[in-house]
């Protein structure tokens, strides 16, 4: 398809749309209610009684990212930068929130902490989720341990999962295509496909939903030819295939009593290169089985909640030169008590705790029979943390939110955090000015790998030790416009990396060091010309210690939103991001060596429009990559270039 006829056809679905009849729609008095956070305490907290800053995605703009991926949506928060988000699907991403890695961030789906023992550092894959999915997302940044526990050192993202409706049945039912292609390839061919399909509903004491989705996307190649190559070589195209099936059941058993049970499997495979600038036939699969319950009492002063998921976990890598398979199992329990003594004064006390194993196999190709290398009976341990927070509200502005937590992990013992979170606000009109500040500790508990790797692993590792500074201040005004500006310090001690210890023989080791990262985060957000205008933006600067790894860590990003509801049925959204210069490496094959590079700054656009046809019928279109930026997010792979995908949704 060539590109006239792909935009003429997007553009005369779209126009077409916009001629029809719209359904008119009863005028509905909405109200806008308090925005309430809920990561920093397990409480309902107002905003404004918050002593973090802390980031909502909500479900309407989730809803302006159909067929983007979670990490692409993460991307755009302040301090957080999601590498790999704009390569090809299949890549691998890295978390670098304020300036942190994979292994200093939590992942919890639906109160229960995820993640997966047979990756290097233990962190849970982004890439087996689906927008489709998720009702919102909140993001708690800093030292948050107390709450949730070890790896809790830069951020948790908190994602909610899609609910059953009120209605006894309901059915939704959307489907995307568009491109996947580079900056050179625009001939804009059909090469991916997103598609969801949900029934979910109410019926009687009973909520359930169940759901699933697919993804699929080929067209583009892994790697990308590297500056000095000349030959004639055609990289060839690496495709990725996604499923999602999710399910959920809720019982009301009375008005104190509610459980919920769920379960998913999350699949995808995905062909990958050799690295930078070197193509290959490899290819990848990775899945999650996970089930689960929930159950909260209510009392008349608190509740009693407990949550908990067993995970499946399995991984492979398959080439012509070494072939690896993983297989994880994961299990995971948060039991705590809320009390409120009298609408001032907010404790929680818990106990949370989590059990891993890992079976790791080699093999000399594809072709090889496997060995196994690490064994479920030796990499193996269990963590039980009993913790707890208190959050004192008062009527005269001050709020403070402090907790403690005793790590007890079966390999290396007893380990204590703790974090002090004070903030005042002053009220005027519908308006306040909030000053926060807080000190909080957190630790990192070495993963299975680095410690039962063969000749990699180490026993003798300590858990990495962390400590967050924070200090801002937050504007708000008639909820129409908040300004937020939040500076961070994190110092480190016992940062565990991968060491040649001599000849070429690595082994993961604590560095004896002290490492520093600092940082500045700015937030705003406005509503205009009677809500039809919204307005976000947000500035981040990150200073990473000149002897800590800032391999692909911009040191300033910036993105912005303009968002226009046309008409009642109508809305689109142009998004703006900034990616400063970074450093990164790559192994040189003439030389034996990782060399160092700079890879330069670059801006991206995109764009994006819905339109409701009538109550059950809406049409949606993206650009992505307006300006067909050339760019690299790592040396030597792909990134996406200009983009286009347009797709209908369907609720019944």
């Amino acid at each position: 398809m060539n590109t006239r006829m792909f935009f003429g056809a997007a553009f005369l679905l779209l126009g077409s749309s916009l001629a029809i009849s719209q359904e008119s729609q009863e005028d509905q008095n909405v109200t806008e209610l308090e925005e309430v956070v809920i990561s920093d305490s397990k409480f309902g907290l107002k905003r404004e009684q918050s002593g973090k800053v802390i980031t909502k995605i909500t479900t309407e703009q989730l809803a302006q990212s159909k067929g983007q991926s979670v990490a692409t949506v993460l991307n755009r928060v302040a301090g957080i930068e999601i590498n790999g988000n704009t390569s090809a699907p299949g890549q691998s991403l890295g978390y670098f929130i304020r300036g942190g890695r994979n292994r200093q961030v939590v992942i919890r789906v639906d109160g229960v902490t995820v993640s997966d023992p047979s990756t290097i550092t233990g962190e849970f894959d982004l890439r087996l989720l689906s927008v489709n999915q998720i009702k919102e997302i909140e993001i708690l940044k800093g030292a948050s341990s107390t709450l949730y526990g070890s790896g809790a050192s830069t951020a948790v993202v908190n994602i909610i999962t899609k609910t059953g409706s009120k209605e006894k049945i309901s059915a939704n039912f959307q489907s995307s295509l568009g491109t996947n292609q580079s900056q050179d390839d625009q001939d804009y061919d059909i090469n991916e496909f997103v598609n969801l399909a949900s029934i979910n509903g109410t019926v009687g004491k009973v909520t359930y939903l169940t759901s699933f989705s697919n993804h699929f996307a080929e067209g583009l190649s892994a790697a990308e030819k590297l500056p000095d190559d000349t030959s004639d070589t055609t990289f060839e195209d690496d495709a990725y295939s996604k499923f999602n099936v999710n399910a959920r059941v809720g019982y009301e058993v009375n008005e104190r009593l509610k459980i919920d049970l769920f379960g998913s499997l999350d699949q995808y495979n995905n062909e990958f290169d050799a690295g930078a600038g070197a193509d290959a036939d490899n290819d990848a699969f990775s899945r999650q089985l996970r089930a689960g319950a929930s159950a909260e009492y209510k009392y008349d002063k608190g509740s009693i909640v407990f949550t908990n998921s067993y995970s499946l976990l399995d991984r492979d890598f398959f080439s012509n030169t070494f072939a690896t398979k993983n297989e994880s199992r994961f299990y995971s329990y948060d039991l705590y008590n809320k009390y409120n003594f009298n609408n001032m004064f907010y404790t929680v006390v818990g106990v949370n705790g989590s059990n891993n194993d890992y079976n790791g196999f080699s093999a000399a190709s594809r072709r090889d029979p496997f060995v196994q290398t690490i064994n479920d009976e030796v990499a193996d341990f269990d963590i039980i943390d009993p913790y707890v927070n208190v959050v004192y509200v008062s009527d005269f502005g001050l709020n403070v939110n402090a907790g403690a937590r005793l790590n007890i992990h079966s390999e290396y013992g007893t380990h204590l955090v703790y974090s002090v979170n004070p903030s005042y606000t002053y009220k005027f009109d519908e308006s306040y000015i909030k000053a926060l500040a807080s000190y909080s500790t957190a630790y990192i508990t070495p993963s299975l790998f680095q410690l039962y790797s063969g000749n990699f692993g180490n026993q003798e590792l300590d858990p990495e030790e962390n400590t967050t500074l924070e200090v801002g201040l937050e504007f708000s005004s008639n909820k129409k416009l908040r300004i937020s500006a939040v500076y961070f310090k994190r110092d480190e001690e016992n940062f565990v990396d991968f060491v040649d210890t001599g000849g070429f023989v690595f082994q993961y080791q604590n560095i004896d060091a002290d490492f520093s990262t600092s940082g500045l985060e700015f937030e705003i957000s406005s509503r205009l010309l009677e809500d039809k205008l919204s307005l976000a933006g947000n500035f981040t600067y990150t200073d990473v210690d000149e002897d800590l790894s800032q391999i692909r860590i911009p040191e300033i990003k910036v993105n912005a939103n303009v968002g226009y509801q046309f008409s009642e049925n109508t809305n689109a959204a142009i998004n703006f991001q900034y990616n400063d210069e970074r450093d990164d490496s790559f192994f040189n094959l003439a030389t034996f060596a990782s060399e160092p590079i700079t890879l330069d700054s670059y801006v991206l656009v995109d764009f994006s429009i819905n339109h409701r046809v009538s109550k059950h019928v809406s049409l949606f279109a993206a650009i992505e990559n307006i300006t067909n930026e050339d760019y690299q997010e790592i040396f030597g792979f792909s990134t996406r270039g200009r983009n286009a995908r347009f797709g209908l949704n369907l609720d019944f």
